[in-house]
């Protein structure tokens, strides 16, 4: 049994530590390269300070195409120890030496960049083969600069946050992947832009200096209609960020994503939600009429406060429980659309107006409210 641990064990350490870059000496090299299939080939030296930077991009590559290994090859050479005569063979006179076989006896040494991009992009044009790499998603900021800019911060219809940044500053650096995941969330919001442009670039200077920028990262936001630009001076955060403009928008974003508690409530309609759901009979029914009357002048969204009222008068009030637990069941899935996850959002707190805990408060509110006269 102990024996049968040893083996598993060793089995799972195998895995774990298994490389898809496969290692050539003089004694394999030929069997491998030139038999056809097309590889790159790094000749490294275990002392090379560059080759160990290099050692695990080349390992991201080499996994990249593992599921193509029977059409392009990615492989290492030790050109300092066991494979020095290969070394020796193909002319390597630095470390690392990256060098490109085409499978027919044929090499060409490798003069591109050494991030993982530009040798995945090399390799998948040589061999004709796609990586496994998804590509990343494309950024949720939209980049500005001179022959954009009017187009977009001034439009009258639409609120615009630009940061204007240099790509030297360090601020903005820390700054970036906030104000990223900023313009993902308000990314639904056609009207409520999130914008960058490179004030220090050559073309941008002039425009930068019109709005007096004297440092970076400067914040500024462009309301609709033409209204005064006004410089930003909140916090840096992502809250700090979302609270801004969704005061200045007029829309309800979540930091993480997603709408707030308060999207799609209206403080009237609350209140009809309330008094329906403490009153009976007649009283319902004229209540209804009128919150009925109220939400043809709102939103659509404000709709679902009579679509509610109409199935609990059908179902009773274990409605609201149960639609209750279901939509919240869809939000943490959050396995749909984004503009579908907005929707049963707003329906979820919407229903939270017909909770009896608010109903407690408003019936202890009227109950204060008539003692006092």
């Amino acid at each position: 049994m102990r024996f049968s641990v040893s083996l598993f064990v060793a089995s799972l350490l195998v895995s774990v530590t298994a490389s898809n870059v496969l290692e050539l000496v003089p004694d394999n090299f030929d069997d491998v390269i030139g038999k056809g299939k097309p590889g790159l080939v790094e000749f490294f030296a275990p002392w090379c300070g560059h080759c160990k930077n290099l050692a695990p991009t080349y390992e991201q590559l080499a996994d990249a195409f593992s599921h193509v290994k029977d059409r392009v090859i990615i492989a290492k050479v030790d050109a300092d120890g066991a494979g020095r005569p290969l070394g020796q063979k193909y002319d390597v006179t630095g470390f690392p030496t990256l060098k490109w076989f085409d499978g027919k006896g044929n090499s060409e040494a490798y003069e591109g960049g050494r991030d993982l991009d530009a040798l995945v992009s090399f390799v998948s044009q040589k061999a004709g083969v796609k990586s496994n790499i998804k590509p990343p998603p494309p950024p949720s900021v939209l980049s500005l600069d001179v022959h954009t800019f009017n187009d977009v911060a001034l439009d009258r219809t639409k609120d615009v946050l630009v940061t204007f940044t240099a790509p030297w500053c360090g601020h903005c650096k820390s700054l970036k992947p906030i104000y990223e995941k900023v313009a993902s969330y308000f990314k639904p919001e056609s009207n409520c832009v999130v914008a960058n442009i490179d004030a220090d670039a050559a073309l941008n200077k002039d425009l930068a200096r019109e709005y007096g920028v004297a440092s970076y990262p400067t914040i500024k936001f462009f309301p609709r209609d033409g209204k005064e630009v006004e410089t930003y001076d909140g916090a840096r955060t992502e809250e700090g960020f979302v609270d801004f403009l969704n005061a200045k928008c007029g829309t309800f974003r979540a930091v993480g994503g997603g709408l707030n508690d308060q999207a799609g409530r209206h403080d009237g309609l609350d209140g009809f939600a309330q008094r329906f759901l403490a009153a009976t009979g007649e009283v319902r029914d004229a209540i209804y009429k009128e919150a009925l009357g109220l939400s043809e002048n709102v939103s659509s969204a404000s709709m679902y406060y009579i679509r509610v009222m109409e199935k609990v008068v059908k179902g009773g009030d274990a409605y609201i429980e149960k639609e209750s637990k279901r939509l919240a069941s869809i939000l943490n899935k959050g396995t749909l659309a984004r503009s579908k996850l907005d929707e049963i959002k707003i329906k979820a707190n919407i229903l939270t107006a017909f909770v009896a805990e608010e109903v407690e408060k408003v019936e202890s509110a009227f109950g204060r409210a008539s003692a006092e006269l």
